[in-house]
């Protein structure tokens, strides 16, 4: 669109300058000798290499109204250092000579398809509900869309609309100051999706909207609860922003009926403001994570952390440390792609080994589940089975224990 509109304008603008030009000139000049004499007092610069790199890449409009530039392949998958090279990652030279990285085997994934991914599409649109599986262009959305079974799938619904009101370096979900206005009938077509799918375990997650005065954390808490009340056997994960610090509207939220707690730190503490945006801060996310614990008993937190950003081992196991404090039972590791030719550059592909050694030293800490892998992402299918499966046994445990309570009880009154 931003593109259509300036080709108008420069279209608009050259027919103006000619009309300007014929008017002006003398009557026996024709058409040809108009558009060919230069404009007395102005001197044509000649086009340097700085300008017409400048005029090939994302206009102002791009960034204002959130319009995604188009990788090339090369651009997608272009490194901070491509010479450092990494494990099993090789370059080729292109035509122009420059060094170009292939993509890892590890990072292909297949083409979205099936009876299932366009069946969850169809419901999705019919309802005018978003997924941040579209939006934020998941690698998994062929996997976690096309299960055998719709109730095996997993979506990730996006609350709040497709607009954010953050720009992070890494995202190419749509930002602006004043996003469209909260739809009223949301939480109402959001359970109704849901009860219609008969999902085991579900995630929501949302846009930042820092117009508003509680960041929507009660359109959050009533979208968890009209899903109770639909589907009550429906586990819900909430995978939220960080409600720029008011930690009343975190414990809102947790308190809403979810079952899991979610919020990302994305990445260490030292590259956080080159990531994030910069309301965005590490400190306040583990006040937040530290919050929804603290706000319901049993509840289970999560976060995730992206690599490949530039992050340091040292960085990195501090950052692990710092999630063990606030008591973080879950810690998810993925690789970072970069989006759009607006948004920062790949430092490094990490290796899927490497990402095994970040799995286990994260269990060894104490982390109740960790997933890690190349396309892992912080909703990610099979996490999401394992910690099903961990709160229907809690579940199970506390029913048993309520009975063995009541049967005490009971012989205690008999005596």
């Amino acid at each position: 669109m931003a593109s259509a509109n300036r080709l108008g304008g420069a279209v608009c603008h050259s027919m103006n300058s000619l009309r300007h030009q014929i008017f002006t000139a003398n009557n026996t000049r024709c058409l040809a000798t108009a558009a060919t004499t230069s404009t007395p007092g102005v001197t044509k610069r000649a086009p340097t290499t700085f300008s017409d790199k400048l005029n090939s890449g994302p206009s102002f409009g791009d960034f204002v109204s959130g319009g995604n530039v188009p990788l090339s392949p090369e651009e997608a998958l272009e490194l901070n250092s491509p010479t450092a090279g990494t494990p099993g990652v090789r370059t080729v030279i292109n035509k122009k000579g420059k060094e170009i990285v292939r993509l890892p085997s590890w990072l292909k994934t297949s083409i979205p398809r099936g009876t299932n991914y366009n069946k969850i599409k169809e419901d999705l649109r019919g309802l005018n509900l978003h997924t941040v599986c579209e939006e934020a262009r998941c690698p998994n959305i062929g996997e976690c869309w096309g299960g055998g079974e719709k109730s095996a799938a997993t979506a990730t619904i996006m609350l709040m609309g497709d607009t954010c009101t953050r720009g992070c370096r890494f995202c190419s979900v749509k930002t602006s100051r004043k996003p469209p206005p909260l739809d009223p009938h949301e939480p109402e077509h959001t359970a109704e999706a849901l009860r219609r799918w008969g999902l085991g375990y579900v995630v929501l997650t949302s846009v930042d909207r820092d117009d508003l005065i509680d960041g929507g954390a009660r359109h959050f808490a009533e979208t968890i609860m009209k899903i109770k009340q639909k589907a009550p056997s429906i586990l819900v994960e909430a995978l939220t922003g960080d409600f720029q610090g008011d930690l009343q509207w975190v414990e809102h939220v947790a308190r809403s009926g979810l079952d899991v707690y979610a919020h990302n730190v994305e990445t260490t503490e030292e590259l956080t403001p080159f990531v994030r945006d910069r309301r965005a801060k590490f400190r306040q996310s583990l006040e937040v994570l530290k919050k929804a614990k603290e706000s319901k008993e049993g509840l289970i937190t999560k976060t995730s952390i992206m690599l490949g950003l530039g992050e340091t081992e040292s960085q990195l196991m501090a950052t692990l440390e710092e999630l063990r404090r606030v008591d973080v039972d879950v810690v998810t590791f993925g690789q970072y792609m970069r989006p759009t030719k607006r948004h920062m550059k790949v430092a490094e592909y990490i290796t899927p080994e490497t990402f095994e050694h970040w799995r286990v030293k994260a269990l060894e800490m104490g982390f109740l589940y960790v997933a890690a892998g190349p396309l892992v992402r912080s909703s990610y299918k099979a996490g999401e089975a394992f910690i099903e499966n961990v709160l229907k046994k809690r579940a199970a445990q506390n029913a048993a224990d309520a009975g063995l309570g009541s049967g005490v009880k009971a012989e205690v009154r008999a005596e």
